[in-house]
């Protein structure tokens, strides 16, 4: 953890990041440090973050950009989901039998949705930062054509994506060694990508969406099996959303909004245990009710959470008081609640543990949570050539097929199913969380374990506890199905744990450590600014300014 001394008040003259890789962080504070605000530094982030960790984003995916600018205090997401093409259908990836054909959605081109990440830098640019987007993407670019160094996580996806990757010959160039798992320290070099770049820095919208580098996207996409259009492409637009908003014992809940389900099931799992005086239980109880409220909203998002411009849902009940009131009702204090008890259609899929977050402060109190993915380690692994451009495989996000689990083994509905133009449903949490003395800006991948990660985190932050207790606190999650309470293995003592299993639960101990948390809180009192980077990844959070 990083602490700055900042000026107390509404600026707080530290300027801090936390993500996950220091390169990315260094690219954020050099934006800082050329005038840029939060916005442009949230730009450089990204983009260099893409370069580095191929496996988590990249301008061939999407995500969510939770801000808030400080000098009129506006808040809003912007929503850079991906869009399914406009041949897509429901039935895509099914056989003449009606089965899923597996892996149709997970690997290559036809997984991949229209990519709203270039879209969304550009708007972030455009509307809200200082600086020209070329000078954003500048640090990006250096990266991209000097080349970073290969350190052992991405060995590690590597090796785990192998097969998709070495399937298509231009990612497996640039991004393995004469088909292998490129050796630690080895660089990685992205000229393709870098010329990328510096052309959407220099053309905006249009040095993606059209001319030159959208024809080679289309032609290569639909040489080896995909769909796009040059259409689909042209017509991608960013959506700036109104983010989801609660309140929880004086606390102020901001977070993404649907197409994401994590604002909505992160403010009715707080709803539901605002009438319980948590601190005042033993640990076992509190747990035990923690649970049972996930339990609920993550049933809740297969029912009726789906694209907005899509689906209609009931959001001012489903994170209504009375709406809580009656969920708590159904929560016995001593038993687990079976899920099959609980009365659902289906449950929705999570995207890919490979997710990656940030978050950004700078000296004026301009703030960026964003959370980003292309989806299951190196997407979809097809890269078009000559664009350096690694595509997502989001596609899987949507439900396939409903009642047929996708890869992550969880199943989907109908307000989830695929159409033309759609945004798949998505776990990410990027979150404000703040009271008159302190603010928190967090998030985390995890695909389905993100939201209740970001739980654990804002009740934390709740209870005193700084950016490094924030990241560093141990894990549990419940998600419905399966009917399991999943837990890091420091999360409970050996009483804990008798206890949760005498009142039913079903425990299901993880062997890996999970989710990437990274925080930054101000304390507007005192003046100090914290950052930390979860220790669980190789992330690093950098404080600068201050008194």
């Amino acid at each position: 953890m990083l602490l700055g001394a900042a000026v107390a008040g509404e600026r707080p003259g530290a300027a801090a990041i936390a993500s996950a890789h220091p390169l990315a962080t260094e690219a954020g504070h050099e934006i800082l440090a050329r005038g840029g605000n939060a916005f442009d530094a949230a730009i450089a982030v990204t983009a260099a973050q893409g370069v580095v960790e191929p496996y988590g984003g990249g301008i061939g995916g999407g995500g969510f950009f939770l801000l808030h600018r400080a000098e009129d205090g506006h808040q809003t997401m912007l929503d850079g989901r991906e869009t399914a093409p406009s041949a897509a259908h429901r039935d895509m990836y099914l056989d003449d039998d009606g089965a899923v054909i597996p892996g149709l959605s997970m690997d290559g081109p036809l997984s991949a949705g229209i990519p709203g990440m270039p879209a969304a830098l550009v708007h972030l640019a455009e509307h809200y930062g200082r600086l020209p987007l070329a000078d954003a993407l500048a640090p990006a670019v250096r990266l991209a054509r000097e080349g970073f160094p290969v350190d052992p996580v991405y060995r590690r996806m590597a090796a785990f994506r192998l097969e998709a990757l070495n399937a298509y010959p231009e990612a497996a160039r640039v991004l393995l060694e004469d088909g292998e798992v490129p050796a630690e320290g080895t660089i990685v070099r992205q000229p393709d990508l870098a010329d990328t770049l510096e052309r959407l820095g220099r053309e905006g919208f249009d040095g993606f969406y059209r001319g030159e580098l959208a024809d080679r996207l289309v032609d290569g996409v639909r040489e080896a099996g995909g769909i796009w259009t040059l259409e689909d492409l042209a017509a991608y637009r960013v959506v700036e959303r109104e983010p989801v908003r609660g309140e929880y014992r004086g606390f102020r809940i901001t977070a993404a909004s649907p197409p994401s389900s994590g604002g909505v099931a992160l403010v009715t799992i707080l709803n539901q245990l605002a009438w319980y005086e948590l601190a005042d239980l033993d640990a076992a109880t509190r747990v035990h009710l923690m649970v049972e409220a996930m339990r609920r909203a993550y049933r809740d998002r297969a029912e009726y959470l789906g694209d907005p411009d899509f689906v209609k849902m009931p959001l001012a009940r489903l994170m209504g008081d009375d709406y809580a009131a009656g969920l708590r009702a159904t929560i016995h204090p001593e038993r687990a609640t079976p899920s099959e008890l609980l009365p659902v259609t289906l449950e929705p899929p999570p995207e890919s543990e490979q997710t990656s977050h940030f978050s950004v402060l700078d000296a004026e109190g301009n703030r960026v949570a964003a959370t980003v993915t292309i989806n299951y380690p190196f997407g979809s692994g097809f890269m078009a050539p000559g664009t350096g451009v690694l595509l997502n495989d989001e596609m899987d996000d949507f439900s396939a097929k409903p009642g047929v689990p996708n890869v992550y083994g969880l199943v989907g509905a109908e307000a989830n199913a695929i159409a033309p133009g759609k945004r798949m449903l998505s776990s990410m949490t990027p979150a404000f969380v703040e009271d008159d003395r302190r603010v928190a800006i967090l998030g985390t991948p995890g695909g389905s374990r993100i939201i209740t990660m970001v739980l654990l985190g804002a009740l934390e932050f709740m209870d005193g506890g700084d950016a490094e207790d924030l990241v560093t606190r141990p894990r549990f999650h419940h998600q419905y199905l399966p009917d399991e309470i999943q837990f890091e293995e420091d999360a409970f003592d050996a009483a804990t744990l008798e206890s949760l299993e005498a009142r039913g639960h079903t425990l299901a101990p993880q062997a890996r450590r999970f989710g990437n948390m990274h925080a930054v809180v101000w304390d507007r009192e005192s003046g100090e600014v914290s950052a930390a980077s979860d220790p669980r990844g190789i992330g690093e959070a950098v404080v600068v300014g201050g008194r």
